[in-house]
């Protein structure tokens, strides 16, 4: 009896999508997502293969101070970003019109993706608080799908030239 409650115990932590996301690092293959942006329209990480980068810049909540700074910062950085190849996108679980509001707010043209239910927060392993929130961080992912970098440490104040140094530090292309 004890074995197979162990057995199970196992399983459940094996199966549980916080136990891949642990296993998520640099050289690990991106989790696919499809979500709502900002925009109306849906992205998917398949939509950028073989084509560009993909930046996730993760946020907790739209309309809060750090993440404020954070979309202002990398609306500041616009130009310096766009000069590579990579799509870079803010995300949260934030509903798609709050996050349309919110770029609106600091006359952003940033899309910024909604994951409502977190099933890509949790494949990320960003999920914080019971799934309320996203941990800040932020992954670079080259245009195989493969996670080349990871920013735990994001400054919400520099994000935006952050971003730009990394991708030309990681050697993106540019456009």
């Amino acid at each position: 009896m004890i074995k197979l409650a162990l057995a199970l115990v196992a399983l459940v932590i094996v199966a549980s999508p916080a136990a891949y996301a642990a296993d998520l690092a640099v050289g690990s293959a991106a989790p696919a997502f499809s979500l709502q942006g900002s925009d109306g329209k849906t992205y998917a990480l398949s939509d950028f293969a073989g084509k560009e980068g993909v930046v996730l810049a993760w946020f907790p909540k739209a309309f809060t101070g750090g993440c404020t700074a954070e979309l202002k910062s990398l609306t500041d950085s616009a130009a310096d970003i766009a000069a590579y190849k990579a799509s870079v996108f803010m995300v949260s679980f934030d509903a798609p019109e709050k996050n349309a509001e919110f770029a609106k707010s600091l006359d952003s043209k940033l899309v910024l993706l909604s994951d409502p239910k977190g099933d890509t927060a949790n494949a990320y392993g960003v999920s914080s608080l019971g799934a309320l929130y996203a941990k800040r961080w932020t992954f670079y992912i080259d245009s195989a799908g493969t996670i080349v970098a990871i920013d735990k440490d994001v400054k919400t104040d520099s994000a935006g030239p952050d971003i730009a140094a990394k991708l030309g530090a990681l050697g993106y292309p540019k456009r």
